[in-house]
């Protein structure tokens, strides 16, 4: 119920800020031309509560899953005398700054609040901005599958050369279900081969099998176990298993479990010198899983981030640039069929997102969060469809070129097919992330 709570609040305080500052952009440029605006709602439907200033409504509405900013004269459906602070009396150029205002700010947002995350506090893991040589690979995963071994380095990704770890994820964790073409460096020799993360997962393809590699550095031991009566030490670095070199904790475990009681000899480092042990896994029981283990536990190291502004500014360009153009990509695949709409997250998503990201110590993963719906919704409502801001620019556009006004007959053809298709998609989209959140209930469906 905790978890519950936390999602609904988070999300509401999510959803609010984007809603406000993308709807605040359209107000502002609406008002700096001299456009008459008759309402100002964040959220759909019926009015909540709210007060008038002036000649506008500022409410909330009963629907929280949007905003709107009604200006005079706006739709196709709306009647207009031709006075001045009718939005279609004034010049398209106009119309379009506007227009383009409400998701301006939303990836401006973007930017500002991933600026501030960076400049105050953030952490996140050593190895994410490092080359990308694998640690791990499941068994029986996709990676495993397609023959990814541990220790090799991924020198190409898709069209990326030379990527770090978070440059790997996030074009895996757009591609479920795609091929993604990887080029590996292992003993001087390049690999050309591709991996296909499976559909149908609730991380959509976000990790094909592999983990990243990390040093297996002591972070702490536990008492009258192997690894602490064998002498080690907080601190060591272990680097083999019986002379087999290891690149992450989650190797050591799995080759644990293939020795089983068998003494081991660990290569262990500590102050730059090597030197080595024998120990003997144990078999323990923990909640009901029985696995060998010598008695340490090795974390990943974490970096700090305290960067000036003029460094901090330049990372989050970089990071929302990256995003842009991933958010693009999906969508291509999505309209190909290469990826499946269940890779799309409604507010129910978005809410399970959020309430994860505030139950994390601090207040910067939310932040983080934040601004990545804040760039997703900017970029959303730049797609050319009717009823998108994207759409109404797209419109003016063609009647600049024209040098007349499409008719109204075909605006409100457009209109009407594209409030079908997007509540069609949004009726789907909402439906899967149901299924998703509730528990078994994919079992009980055809």
């Amino acid at each position: 119920m905790e978890g519950f709570l936390i999602a609904i609040v988070s999300i509401v305080f999510v959803l609010g800020v984007l809603v406000l500052v993308h709807e605040f952009g359209h107000f502002a440029a609406a008002k700096l031309f001299g456009v008459r605006v008759e309402t100002f709602s964040i959220g759909f439907g019926k009015r909540l509560v709210g007060f008038r200033r002036g000649e506008t409504d500022y409410r909330i509405s009963a629907l929280p899953l949007g905003g709107y900013v009604k200006m005079t004269g706006e739709t196709p459906l709306d009647s207009r005398t031709g006075a001045p602070e009718e939005f279609m009396s004034h010049p398209r150029w106009q119309r379009i700054i506007i227009a383009l205002a409400g998701p301006f700010m939303n990836i401006a947002l973007a930017i500002g609040l991933l600026t501030v995350v960076y400049m105050v506090h953030d952490e996140e893991p050593a190895f994410w901005g490092e080359k990308a040589t694998v640690g791990f690979v499941a068994p029986g995963s996709t990676a495993d599958k397609v023959g990814v071994k541990a220790g090799d380095t991924i020198v190409k990704i898709a069209n990326v050369d030379n990527p770090t770890w978070e440059d790997v994820y996030l074009q895996t964790s757009t591609s479920p279900g795609a091929a993604v073409r990887l080029d590996l460096l292992r003993d001087r020799q390049v690999i050309a081969t591709s991996v296909v993360p499976e559909k149908g997962s609730e991380e959509q393809g976000s990790n094909p099998g592999w983990t990243p590699y990390n040093p297996n550095t002591v972070a702490s031991l536990e008492a009258e176990m192997p690894a602490a009566k064998a002498g080690i030490k907080v601190g060591d670095s272990i680097t083999a298993i019986d002379g087999a070199p290891i690149y992450s904790t989650e190797s050591m475990i799995a080759m644990l479990q293939q020795t089983k009681e068998k003494p081991v000899e660990l290569t262990v480092q500590r102050d730059g010198k090597e030197f080595k042990v024998t120990v003997t896994p144990q078999l323990t029981n923990d909640k009901g899983e029985s696995r060998y283990r010598i008695g340490m536990v090795s974390e990943p190291k974490y970096i700090s981030l305290h960067l000036p502004f003029k460094a901090a500014l330049s990372k989050s360009l970089d990071e929302n640039r990256k995003f842009s153009f991933l958010v693009v990509d999906l969508v291509k695949k999505l309209a190909r069929g290469a990826v499946s709409i269940k890779t799309m997250s409604s507010p129910i998503g978005m809410a399970k997102a959020s309430g994860e990201a505030a139950r994390q110590p601090g207040w910067s993963p939310l932040m983080r969060m934040m601004a990545l719906f804040s760039l997703q919704l900017g970029i959303f409502n730049l797609f050319p469809i009717p009823i998108l801001d994207g759409g109404m620019i797209l419109m003016l556009l063609i009647e600049g070129l024209m040098r007349r006004d499409i008719s109204m007959r075909i605006k409100e053809r457009a209109y009407q097919v594209a409030f079908v298709f997007l509540m069609l998609f949004a009726a789907v989209v909402i439906f899967n992330d149901i299924v998703k959140t509730v528990p078994g209930l994919h079992q009980h469906l055809p």
